[in-house]
């Protein structure tokens, strides 16, 4: 790999608060091709509405990993990306013109009101501590985001469709035969611990959203919650 391909990354943590789990990492790798993330998240921010908002909003994609959504957005026209990761290792693998920060989610080094949008696809059920860690990203969001601003999300949410699809995955002959289902099924053994803490406390959670967000759109479906809030905060005019 050329250096001049190497993406710019600004950091924002010492090298010992970086993280994460390498066999993790690999797995969410086998589970898809960049080209199929990016096709996935083009169709989320369609959804989303995002292609139709105004090219230069300034949009923060937390947990970004690898860049996919970054990619997404850009090509949804989209010219004023930045993406928030805490494993450089992934920041690393992004291609494209969005500003990188290697960071903590919990902590983000962006000014008060600065952002139109906000988004996260699939980090929150990462969070170590629930409900403490989910506490701390909210408010952060609604502190970085404009008063008018956009939080979107996207997590996996219980539904008896992710019920059916972890009991298949885990199957011995299905992770044998099936390299995406062992990808996933590989993914949820490294990450079990928050994965289950996340699909557990459902009530909690949301209640932690509205504590933070006037909710504009809440959807479960298909082992997915799709989220869209606005902050519920206001500064003080004047």
């Amino acid at each position: 790999m050329n250096s001049e391909n190497r993406p710019q990354i600004i950091r924002h943590v010492e090298a010992g608060e970086t993280c994460c789990d390498p066999e993790w990492e690999a797995a969410y790798k086998r589970f898809e091709t960049p080209e199929q993330e990016i096709e996935k998240f083009t169709r989320r921010l369609r959804a989303f509405g995002l292609h139709q908002q105004p090219k230069d909003i300034r949009i923060a994609e937390l947990f970004c990993g690898r860049g996919g959504g970054l990619v997404a957005l850009q090509r949804l026209g989209l010219t004023n990306v930045e993406g928030v990761d805490l494993s450089e290792s992934l920041l690393q693998a992004y291609r494209g013109g969005a500003t990188l920060h290697l960071a903590d989610c919990r902590k983000l080094p962006f000014e008060d009101h600065s952002f139109d949008a906000a988004i996260v696809q699939g980090g929150l059920h990462h969070l170590p501590t629930l409900p403490q860690d989910l506490e701390s990203v909210l408010a952060e969001v609604s502190r970085i985001l404009k008063p008018a601003g956009t939080f979107y999300v996207v997590e996996p949410w219980l539904t008896p469709f992710l019920r059916i699809v972890h009991a298949i995955v885990e199957q011995p002959l299905v992770r044998r035969y099936y390299r995406k289902g062992d990808a996933l099924a590989a993914m949820t053994e490294h990450e079990r611990v928050t994965y289950e803490q996340w699909l557990g406390q459902p009530a909690e959670v949301l209640d932690v959203f509205r504590r933070h967000f006037i909710t504009a759109q809440q959807k479960t479906a298909w082992g997915k919650l799709l989220y869209v809030g606005c902050p519920a905060a206001r500064p003080k005019a004047g």
